[in-house]
């Protein structure tokens, strides 16, 4: 399984960057060189015009270094966007999936849609697994995320030796992938320089246990419990978007960590009732989402 480049510690080149910092740098150096020339500026007031020029000069040398940085992280795969993680896909032959593909006879016209940078992302860093026949699991995963954009994961497991199964979640909401898709993907595995002579590689659907989710968020009263809660509602979102993914469950423990935000006294959850756990052929499906709330005293 590729590693989660989130987890990365961010690289020395990236510079961790202060106005105030280079302001004072810059406030320093000039009344250095007035001191040589014979100038006094040692109390240089807020007003002086020479001030402005400072803060003008430390602003442009911040956007300049922050130039430096975005140009250093549009090299790496872990911060790579838009058409610079093109071009690092390229260095492997990996190119970016159409999900949807243009219409130009349409009014107005419809422009492709493409597949997601993080989707690209991890196929890019599966690359290498693509080198040899779908032998390692990363390699058949590489190859089944290749196969179709409508992929959103996949899972490979072995039930008995010389079999290879395959389960595919689809991008519709419903996870369910169409025969078509199962057809697409199991084509591309079975080609002759994808799969090894001895594999036999079914392609599946996964199976699909579907619940809601209720919680109670015990938040402060005041402007910072509200915000708590709604900052704690989109933390949500996001989390379940993440563990969008076969085998990933539904651990109580993720629900309120995204829930129990700064300002948030306790959180109870009703429903699942339990954690959730599945395998790489299971995908847990939240059907709703039902966040209550009750104000408590500091």
């Amino acid at each position: 399984m590729s590693m989660d480049m989130s987890l990365l510690p961010a690289p020395a080149v990236i510079e961790v960057l202060d106005f105030e910092v280079i302001l004072a740098r810059r406030v320093a150096e000039f009344q250095e060189l007035c001191e040589q020339a014979g100038f006094d500026y040692s109390l240089l007031l807020e007003s002086d015009p020479a001030m402005k020029l400072l803060e003008v000069q430390a602003y442009q040398e911040l956007e300049m270094r922050q130039r430096i940085n975005d140009a250093a992280k549009a090299c790496m795969l872990a911060y790579a966007t838009k058409t610079d993680l093109d071009n690092l896909g390229a260095n492997y032959q990996v190119y970016r999936l159409i999900v949807t593909p243009a219409d130009p006879t349409a009014v107005p016209p419809v422009e492709a849609v493409y597949e997601d940078d993080e989707r690209f992302r991890e196929r890019i860093q599966l690359a290498p697994e693509g080198t040899t026949t779908a032998g390692p699991v990363d390699s058949y995963r590489l190859h089944a995320l290749s196969a179709s954009a409508e992929v959103a994961d996949v899972g490979i497991d072995s039930p008995i030796p010389g079999t290879v199964r395959v389960t595919v979640l689809s991008t519709d909401p419903s996870g369910v992938p169409s025969e078509a898709l199962l057809n697409t993907v199991g084509g591309a595995l079975n080609a002759e320089k994808i799969r090894p002579l001895c594999d036999s590689v079914p392609v599946q659907g996964p199976e699909i246990f579907e619940t809601v989710i209720t919680a109670k968020v015990y938040r402060y009263e005041g402007p910072a419990g509200e915000v708590a809660l709604a900052n704690g509602k989109i933390a949500l979102d996001k989390w379940l978007l993440k563990i969008r993914k076969l085998g990933k469950g539904l651990p109580h423990s993720g629900i309120d960590a995204a829930l129990h935000q700064p300002g948030v006294d306790r959180v109870e959850i009703t429903d699942p009732p339990a954690d959730m756990l599945c395998t790489k052929t299971q995908w847990v499906r939240v059907t709703a989402i039902k966040v209550l709330e009750e104000v408590v005293s500091g």
